[in-house]
């Protein structure tokens, strides 16, 4: 009974996982009570993955990586792009890929995009190019750039882990650097040589003519004595500001903006428009922005405040909830002028319109209040930060302090959680990274989510369902030898990172992967690498948050990673079944 009770768990992890609805740390925690009480793991088992060395690992690089970015070490690494190379998109793409992915190497996929993300669009802005051609191939090449080193993702660490659990010796720092390196390389060449022809080109006349790139959708209130009052919706001087009327709302009622329908004096009209024209509206006489008027009849002076534009991340409290729902303006003294998410337009309401990670807003407010919400991880500016010479000062010390940390735990004479644990309390003695920052950094949900995953690993093992799959699996595959069942397995892998994070669909495929390799009289540890790699070098989807944080400010569709990252996911599992057989013999 036992191994169906932890199938039929795995099952309702996968599609929790999927769908959602239901943060993951909660779905990990609730199923360690159920296997705890059915009987089949104890609490102590249950909760021994949270104290396992590997969380404190991750939480020390979560923290070392927040501290560099907000010292501006990592934003100064970005901005060498615009000065380094030349203009042709082709070879400024593979340096660009190389750099992040060499970055990557090292630090948490999902910050080096964030810290990217900025300098890259400003680049494309540079030289009047989209920021499509440039984004994508930054979300892969810091996805890919991790599978370099033991530390150059969690999914990594947390495979090294589980595998100690299982019997087997951990991973070192750069046991599998030189495939990673092949897996970096491959992928660069193919993005280069044949991603290139299919990124898409959004918004590639207005590029060209170096305007900005991005359409928003926003929300303005026709003022009294207007000279649009009268005027007919689809004619009016909103077309010389280069906007699109989409909604009209008269009276709290919508209104579809037909050939007969002409504007009233307080109207709220709907439109779509480049992010350079929405700020204009703020000095043109007759209309005004709704959030700039709701502001002022609070008696709000928003004057001198910043504009700038701003991603949502995975991570944001904002996610899944709406402006109004969240009182964003109440919670982070901001105030949202306009809307983006990729490249579909919204149609309702701003206000009610639900947010997603991706999604790029255009806010007005103290500068301060910005960069409180950045440091939070709560949203990422699209621009490139001013940082005083002490401050990079004490960056550099701190990146030659993770550096140190790196090889002399990579030769072993200290390990490797000692060493960054104790470069990440450098950061905070240093004033690279204030202690709530620190905290505000680290993935809780993630690392929750790997401990409970190691402990369900624990449970597939011991209840026999580890058993049980591995042997279906294994006798629909062995008559064609080792060799497909260990592709197998990666394929499996690669197919459950789609609606799962990496590390989960790791530690899911892990032990069924490693029982069949057992009774195969195959290598364990060859098969533990092949499940590792795959789920790293899975960009199919845009699910991963590296791709949602580029999916927005690129106006991408969900095709999009479809054509482009299915072909380098076919790619880069040839790399992983041909490399990894090679150093790690199967038998």
């Amino acid at each position: 009974m036992d191994p169906w009770i932890v199938i039929g768990l795995l099952v309702v992890a996968v599609i929790a996982f999927s769908t959602e609805k239901i943060s993951v740390d909660l779905v990990t925690l609730t199923m360690l009570c159920v296997l705890v009480l059915c009987g089949i793991l104890t609490a102590e088992q249950a909760f021994a993955g949270f104290g396992n060395r590997v969380i404190i690992l991750l939480a020390a690089i979560f923290v070392i990586g927040a501290a560099l970015r907000e010292t501006g070490v990592l934003d100064l690494m970005g901005g060498v792009l615009a000065q380094t190379f030349g203009t042709q998109p082709r070879r400024l793409m593979a340096f660009m890929m190389a750099v992040v992915g060499g970055v990557s190497a090292f630090m948490n996929n999902t910050t080096v995009t964030a810290v990217f993300v900025g300098p890259v669009m400003g680049l494309a802005r540079k030289l009047r190019i989209p920021p499509s051609r440039l984004l994508m191939p930054l979300a892969f090449a810091s996805l890919l750039g991790g599978t370099c080193t033991l530390i150059g993702t969690s999914t990594n660490v947390a495979v090294s882990g589980a595998i100690t659990k299982l019997g087997l010796p951990p991973f070192r720092m750069f046991e599998f650097t030189l495939v990673g390196l092949v897996i970096l390389l491959t992928g660069i060449l193919y993005m280069v040589f044949i991603g290139a022809r299919l990124v898409p080109e959004r918004d590639a006349a207005t590029a060209a003519s170096g305007d900005a790139m991005r359409e928003y959708l926003a929300e303005v209130v026709v003022l009294p004595n207007s000279p649009l009052i009268g005027q007919a919706a689809f004619d009016s001087d909103f077309s010389a500001l280069e906007f699109q009327v989409i909604k009209i709302q008269r009276d709290d009622q919508p209104l579809d903006a037909g050939p007969n329908l002409r504007f009233e004096e307080g109207d709220v009209v709907l439109v779509a428009g480049k992010v350079e024209n929405l700020i204009k509206v703020k000095k043109i006489e007759g209309i005004d922005i709704l959030e700039d008027v709701t502001l002022r009849s609070s008696g709000i002076d928003m004057r001198d405040a910043q504009v700038a534009e701003v991603v949502l991340t995975p991570r944001s409290g904002f996610v899944g909830r709406s402006l109004r729902e969240n009182k964003f303006r109440q919670r982070t003294g901001l105030s949202v002028l306009a809307l983006m998410r990729g490249d579909r337009r919204l149609m309702h309401h701003m206000a009610d319109e639900k947010l997603h990670a991706g999604d790029v807003l255009l806010l007005q407010g103290p500068s301060e209040r910005f960069r409180a919400f950045e440091e939070g991880s709560e949203m990422i500016v699209i621009t490139q930060h001013q940082f005083s010479s002490e401050t990079r000062k004490r960056g550099f010390m701190l990146l030659g302090s993770f550096m140190l940390a790196v090889l002399v735990s990579s030769l072993e004479w200290v390990p490797a959680t000692i060493a960054f644990v104790i470069v990440a309390l450098l950061a905070v003695f240093t004033r690279c990274i204030k202690l709530e920052n620190a905290y505000a950094n680290i993935d809780w949900r993630l690392l929750i989510l790997i401990g409970g995953m190691m402990a369900f690993g624990e449970a597939m093992q011991s209840s026999g369902a580890a058993a049980m799959i591995a042997n279906a699996i294994t006798g629909l595959l062995q008559p064609w030898g080792v060799f497909a069942v260990f592709t197998g397995f990666c394929v499996l892998t690669i197919l459950l990172t789609q609606p799962m994070s990496n590390a989960a669909a790791a530690l899911v495929v892990l032990p069924v992967a490693m029982q069949a390799a057992a009774g195969m009289g195959a290598s364990q540890r060859a098969f533990a690498i092949g499940v590792m790699l795959s789920a790293s070098a899975s960009v199919l989807t845009p699910f991963e948050p590296s791709c949602i944080l580029v999916y927005g400010p690129g106006k991408y569709r969900f095709a999009d990673f479809i054509k482009v990252g299915g072909g380098l996911t076919f790619v880069m599992l040839l790399v992983v079944l041909t490399m990894v057989p090679l150093f790690w013999p199967l038998k």
